[in-house]
């Protein structure tokens, strides 16, 4: 099987391709970066926040289709930046890539994915392809850049099917940072940036960066926590010297079974020392592993910013059946039904049912699936980091 789309805003011929694990051939106007890089291809349904979404390891080794046509229109700029670290290996669009027109925009969009290495690809149908993702699963793939427009495409579909797939795969320990750190940043307001942190005594927060976005920790210190950024990999003899108020787990890419396997001895003696502990995301999933839940691939996962949750079980009072709108990011999801005694899941998704969020009981210690610090115009779950640092006290 095979398709191909062209963007009618070009009369040169096609300078980028999507080469698929089955030999389906995309092509399209290429952008970007040059070259080629390997993934998995999954989409996002966002509106706002491309960059946001490149920038965010929990993308490492994805290729991101975004389903909105209109991708780059707000360019780029530093502030905007999540991570520095490995993220989404390239992405696809629709309707090809024009100047920006934003105020806050210090480069374009071409330009700054030249730059930090990403290769774009537009003038495809994102809705074909996404598609294809919702019935098939998400595939494996080779996205190419060459502005003379030769590929070799035999050679593109061989690298396509050598890619292993996620499954399996811990990236998070390729995407942590090295060194512990405290966490300077404060919250963004318009026209002034990023502020500092207060310099008033707070609760000290543990945060280990499994892929972390930095919006987390300037969202912890929003609600009043000092923090420290420790690596993937650190012991629990090292997170106990920094004698933390609580830990928090980060969101990050690959399999969670496959980063528990250093991750989680960590996070259960940690709750067997009653430390008060926050995950999101992966580190939502690592401490489902830790509390004996299982997690499992899904067939084209979560990846967008109207993400209907609801909350359900005890402990929400008159909140309980509350709706929040979420923003998503998560090719793997806890198994709810492997939650053990003694854990209760307390968040849902309205789109699929799977498990979004949980409790132990008799424990300072929940996670979430989605992003409470993502801000695409909903703010409707920051409420969890207050809820999280007012254990601390």
């Amino acid at each position: 099987m095979a398709f191909s789309a062209f963007s009618s805003a070009r009369s040169t011929g096609p300078t980028g391709v999507l080469v698929l694990a089955d030999g389906t051939v995309i092509r399209g106007h290429g952008f970007g970066a040059t070259g080629q890089a390997v993934g998995e291809v999954c989409f996002n349904t966002a509106m706002t926040g491309y960059q946001e979404v490149m920038t965010d390891p929990s993308y490492a080794a994805q290729i991101v289709t975004f389903t909105f046509p209109h991708v780059g229109n707000v360019g780029a700029n530093p502030e905007d930046v999540e991570s520095r670290v490995e993220a989404a290996v390239g992405c696809i669009v629709r309707e090809e890539v024009t100047a920006s027109s934003n105020f806050r925009a210090s480069a374009q969009f071409a330009e700054w994915m030249a730059r930090t290495g990403r290769i774009g690809l537009s003038g495809v149908d994102t809705r074909a392809l996404t598609r294809r993702i919702r019935m098939n699963g998400a595939p494996n793939a080779v996205i190419a850049h060459d502005p003379k427009g030769e590929f070799d495409i035999d050679a593109l579909v061989r690298r396509a099917q050598d890619f292993p797939g996620l499954e399996g795969m811990d990236l998070a320990s390729r995407v942590s940072r090295e060194i512990s750190e405290r966490w300077e940043g404060g919250h963004w307001t318009l026209g002034e940036g990023y502020g500092a942190a207060p310099e008033v005594e707070r609760p000290h927060v543990v945060a280990i960066d499994y892929g972390s976005k930095d919006n987390i920790f300037r969202s912890l210190a929003r609600a009043g926590a000092r923090v420290t950024v420790v690596p993937a990999k650190i012991s629990l003899e090292e997170v106990l010297a920094l004698e933390p108020d609580g830990v928090f787990l980060s969101n990050g890419p690959g399999d969670p079974a496959a980063t528990g396997a250093y991750a989680v001895p960590v996070i259960k003696a940690l709750l067997e020392r009653d430390v008060p502990i926050f995950g999101i995301c992966l580190g939502h999933q690592m401490l489902a592993l830790a509390a004996g839940a299982k997690t499992a691939k899904m067939h084209q996962g979560h990846r967008g910013a109207n993400h209907p949750v609801q909350r359900v079980g005890e402990g929400w009072g008159d909140t309980t059946g509350l709706v929040e709108i979420t923003s998503m990011n998560h090719g793997f999801a806890v198994d709810g039904d492997t939650l053990p005694d003694g854990v209760e899941q307390t968040h849902v998704s309205l789109f699929d049912g799977s498990n979004c969020g949980i409790a132990i009981s008799g424990k300072k210690a929940f996670g979430v699936q989605y992003h409470p610090e993502a801000s695409p115009g909903p703010q409707d779950s920051f409420y969890l980091f207050e809820k999280f640092v007012g254990m601390l006290g």
